[in-house]
Parts: structure tokens; sequence; C-alpha cells
């Protein structure tokens, strides 16, 4: 049997039914059991085991370690999975993997759980580039972190199409892509267009013309409080006399970032980053009307499928309608309820020994 000196605390069924035989055979020739069980330098209660377990012919041991009693169940594996398949070329990230399984309503799991099922099954999701982090200037304290209170907008280009811009306006705080503009210009009657065509669509241009025909505060009155802030950067048609006028004129205020510094543009600059590399095919549109048309279906999968992790990983849609809280509220019951399913699915069948691997396997 190869061994020598104390049995071992694991050996396999032949050692054990080989030990057995010897201390039998001793039996048989007047020794104690005791006496045989210290010769072979084996406690006798263990050797009292092997008999008992010989006898229900269940001398192999099972696997070293246990099972979490709130582990993953196969269902779950399974699903994850799928949501790779599915999703994998939309999110790109086990975070929104995770987020996407309960957005989906078919699992509930933590993206680290993600993160090791695709490592499990050899899947790799392609990493993408964060933006930096940068100080910027601080927003007016009447600007409230809601809908509708601060908007940010800018100009940006695309390969196939040389010479036509697109203006883009989208809210910062929910960061719905509420709009945007092709042109081959980019002047301040680009910025008045989309802006008219963005209050019209959230319903804002009557309160906008409401204060075009209201007359001014007295001197004695405290300053009104602007409809809106507008965000960009100090490019020339954000920065003109005629689009100062008009954004006053609808009583929107103007907030620029610091020059040469697009990281206070942060949130328009990665929505623009997200388009070009999510949708690449928009670079490579050659006609402007073409471009137009496939920038507003590229909205509205932007806006209402695509998870969002800045607002947390809901769509934009969502949160700009006030669903948002609820959805995140109901992965949390989610991942709670699932969590115990887990528990009570392992606790019920901890005693079950999983089946062999078939003989057939490689």
């Amino acid at each position: 049997m190869g061994l020598s000196g104390p049995v071992p605390r694991r050996v396999d069924a032949a050692t054990k039914a080989g030990m057995l035989d010897l201390i039998d055979a001793a039996m048989v020739a007047g020794w104690p059991h005791a006496r045989a069980c210290a010769y072979l330098e084996l406690p006798a209660s263990r050797a009292w085991r092997w008999r008992a377990r010989r006898a229900a012919g269940d001398l192999e041991d099972r696997a070293p370690g246990g099972h979490a009693v709130h582990g993953l169940l196969a269902a779950e594996e399974s699903a994850v999975v799928a949501l790779f398949e599915r999703w994998g070329l939309v999110d790109r990230s086990h975070r929104k993997l995770a987020h996407r399984g309960s957005y989906e309503n078919v699992v509930w799991v933590s993206p680290s759980t993600v993160m090791r099922v695709l490592a499990a099954h050899d899947l790799v999701l392609r990493a993408r580039s964060r933006p930096g982090r940068s100080e910027k200037r601080p927003f007016p304290e009447w600007a409230s972190y809601e809908k509708n209170s601060i908007w940010i907008f800018d100009t940006t280009h695309f390969g196939g199409c040389p010479g036509v811009a697109v203006t883009c306006v989208m809210d910062l705080v929910t960061r719905k892509w509420l709009c945007e503009i092709v042109s081959g210009e980019e002047t301040s009657t680009q910025v008045q267009v989309v802006f008219t065509q963005a209050l019209q669509l959230e319903g804002l241009m009557a309160l906008a013309e409401a204060r075009m025909d209201a007359p001014p505060p007295a001197a004695d009155q405290p300053p009104v409080r602007p409809l809106l802030l507008a965000v960009s950067d100090n490019g020339p048609q954000m920065t003109s006399g005629s689009t100062q006028e008009f954004m006053a004129m609808c009583a929107i205020a103007q907030h620029f970032g610091r020059p040469g510094t697009p990281t206070d543009q942060a949130w328009i600059e990665s929505l623009f980053s997200h388009l070009k590399g999510e949708w690449p095919h928009l670079e490579y549109i050659t006609d402007p009307e073409t471009l137009r048309a496939e920038l507003e279906k590229v909205r509205v999968e932007y806006n209402t499928i695509r998870l969002h992790a800045g607002v947390g990983y809901v769509t934009p849609d969502d949160e700009h309608e006030g669903r948002g809280d609820r959805i995140r509220n109901a992965r949390k019951v989610g991942l709670h309820r699932a969590r115990r399913t887990r528990i009570d699915y392992h606790r019920k069948h901890r005693n079950q020994r999983p089946p062999p691997p078939s003989e057939d396997a490689d």
C-alpha cells in the first residue's frame, strides 16, 4: 500500500479496504483489534468508522471542501452567459451586465459574480477607457440637480462627412440626449435652432416665451431665476454675441468651461466618445441626409436601450421620466431575494452529492 508511519488523514478506498483486510487477518490470528490498529498506526475509532462505511459500500471519500450556502445556481450561471451573448457588445462591462440582468428581469447577481462567471467560461468583455477627472468651475447655486435644470451642448464632426458639423444638446443631470442638428456651418444660428428644438421637445418653449414678454424686475426686487443653465466650451458659436442675446431672451444662463480643458465638458464629450466607439458606422457615412437619419435612430437607442453608468445603470429616458429610482430599488430587492433563494436551496440540498463524472467525458 506504500504507507509508512501514521496513516494520513485522507487515503483512497483501496487503501482503506487493504488495511481493513490486514486487521481482519490479524484478528483471525488472535490479535486484539486495538493491537492490530496500533501496529498499523491507525486509530481504532477510525477503523471502526471504515468498517461501517465498508458495510454501506461507501469507502470513497467525498471531494474536499464544500459549497457556500449562497453559491450561484446553475440556472443563474447560464443566465449570466446568455446575458453576455446578447448584451456583451452593447454593455461591454461586467458592471453593466450585472445591472442589465435585473433590468431585463432574468438574473440578480453582483458585478463580481458576472466577472467570475465570464472568467470561468473564458469570455472576455471589451475594455473601455475612462475619462479623466478635472477640477471644474462650480455651477451657480440656483442650478438644481434635476431634469431640465442644466443642459450641455457642443459640436462634433464625423470623418465620412468632412465639413459637416453635428451640434447636440444633452440634459446634464439625466444624460438624456435631447436633440441634434446636422449642418454645413458652425455658427450661432445652429445653436439657436437646436436650442429652440430642445425647448419645444421638453415643453419649455411656453415658459421661455412668457419670460420674453414679462417686464424686467424692479430695482428693489430680487433677480428672476433663469429658466435653465446651458454649459459649453469657449467655441466661437457659443460665445458669440448673437448666441448670448438668444440665451438671454430665452432666460437661459450660460456657463463656460476653462479654455483648453475639455474635461470641463466631460458629459457631452463622453456622449461623442460613445457615439463614435459604439456606433462606428457613423464615421463612414458620406451623405449628410443619411447621417441625420442615422443619428435619429442612434439617439432613440442611446436614450431607451443603452444603460448609462452615470445615472445608476438605467437608460437616460428612464432617469428623465422618473423611473430610475424604482428600477434601482427593484434591483436591490431582487439581489436580496436571489441571495435568500440560493441560501434556501443549498441548505435543503447540502447532503446531496453531485453526480459522478461520466466515463465518456474527456
